[in-house]
């Protein structure tokens, strides 16, 4: 009958537990999540059995039922071929399994929630100068198999289409599809999978300090630091986590895909004490110690925060390095050159503005004080030199019309201000006796020197 790609695993667990190093056993609860997809877009018969159906499962075991035991047998098992030392106790066991007919597809959501001890996980009691050694390798609780709690089968999403739509299972039954639905819920491998080297760590001594009730703390956190282990947030160690997602299909008289999805697994490991990882024949272990090191101040996980702040002052201290290099190149290199431009003693300033009615600007601009370089910065609209006086016309006389030679020429004003007037303004004119401007009231002000 069909189909397509390989299937993975497709399981999220969520693992919660507090060790304390001088504990016996340390309580924990791990839920086990899924969630499976039948997509019937075209309709069919898979359609019409599932479109506005729901139905619900919910079992659960008590402690030291039959079914428990059988359950922590299984997971002590897969504990031991991880190579750790602890074992799981007391386990209690609640399932549920829910289906709900939508339009386009059906959903069915799987949950198992396992409460329970773990015991055994000290490996070696400290003596004040050695750490406590601690077992950190049981964290991947799975069980392989079917097991039952009272009549219904919890580990397998397949054993609820059957018990409550067996005519479906029977359309399943021989594709792909049903191997993905016999993958196991009760699987926590990725998170034994995953090196305590890249988890998120966080040490926290509010436990010690002497108003230490006022923050809530519990009695057995009185007194002692905390190191606490997170997975399943999004960082540079462990990357991005994300939703997976596996799909296939089986065929009756349509197609009908089938997609499982998986959440990030999350574990919560706290350890009283200050912990530090370690490795003991090949299995992962952390040293406890009662308080942290003196001086320890470091609240980030591993060596991670620290080589991202050497790392990032390594950064701007060869940033500076080449900037300041740069900087004494372009000096070095302009050395010597000096001023590039003209020379400002050899410029000089001059009015451009007129006054009206005694009232006149301070607009002005600067040219040479001398010719030599004239050419080089001489007007491109002075393309004619001026006529010379004796070409024009003749000199004007008292009341005549003023010639452009007597136009131009204008009255200089005081010497010191540096400043010139036109010979037809209207108001008066400051004039020296060399100005040769002809206008009557340019002579007023000339015979006045």
């Amino acid at each position: 009958m069909l189909l397509s790609s390989t299937i993975a695993s497709v399981d999220a667990a969520q693992l919660t537990i507090r060790l304390h190093p001088d504990a016996d056993s340390a309580p924990f609860k791990i839920k086990y999540q899924k969630t499976v997809y039948i997509e019937y877009n075209d309709g069919g018969q898979v359609a019409d059995a599932l479109r506005g159906t729901s139905w619900n499962i919910v079992a659960a075991s008590a402690l030291h039922d039959p079914d428990s035991i059988a359950l922590t047998q299984a997971v002590n098992q897969k504990i031991v071929s991880d190579g750790s030392q602890a074992q799981v106790s007391n386990l209690q066991v609640n399932y549920t399994a829910s289906l709900k007919g939508n339009p386009l597809n059906a959903a069915i959501d799987y949950t198992v929630l396992i409460h329970g001890d773990l015991v055994g996980y000290v490996i070696r009691s400290g003596d004040g100068q050695n750490p406590t050694l601690v077992d950190m390798g049981w964290r991947g609780l799975s069980a392989e198999g079917q097991f039952m709690i009272g009549d219904v089968e919890i580990n397998h999403p397949l054993s609820a289409i059957e018990s409550q739509n067996p005519e479906l299972a029977s359309l399943i039954a021989g594709s792909e599809a049903e191997e993905l639905l016999k993958q196991n819920i009760i699987n926590g491998d990725f998170i034994g999978e995953q090196p305590l080297t890249s988890w998120h760590y966080l040490f926290d001594p509010t436990g010690v300090n002497v108003d230490a009730a006022q923050f809530g703390l519990s009695d057995e956190l009185s007194g002692f630091v905390v190191s606490a282990f997170t997975m399943g947030e999004s960082s540079i160690r462990e990357g991005r986590q994300v939703e997976r997602e596996v799909s296939t299909h089986f065929v009756s008289d349509k197609t009908y895909g089938v997609t499982a999805i998986q959440s990030p697994d999350i574990a919560n490991v706290d350890l009283i004490g200050f912990a530090q990882i370690d490795q003991l024949d090949g299995v992962e272990i952390v040293g406890v110690y009662p308080q942290a090191p003196a001086g320890y101040a470091n609240p980030g996980g591993g060596g991670f925060p620290v080589a991202i702040v050497y790392g990032m002052a390594g950064v701007a201290a060869a940033g500076g390095v080449g900037f300041f290099a740069y900087s004494s190149r372009q000096v070095k290199k302009e050395q010597g050159q000096g001023q590039t431009g003209i020379d400002p003693s050899r410029l000089v300033g001059y009015a451009t503005s007129a006054s009206s009615g005694g009232y006149q600007t301070n607009r002005g601009e600067a040219q040479l004080a001398d010719e030599s370089s004239y050419q080089q910065t001489r007007s491109v609209y002075e393309n004619q030199a001026p006529p010379s006086p004796s070409s024009t016309s003749p000199p004007s006389t008292p009341g005549s019309t003023l010639t452009s030679v007597e136009s131009t020429c204008g009255c200089v004003a005081s010497a010191d201000l540096g400043e010139q007037c036109d010979c037809d303004m209207q108001s008066s004119c400051l004039c020296d006796a060399t100005c040769s401007c002809t206008s009557p009231l340019c002579k007023e002000h000339s015979n006045a020197f």
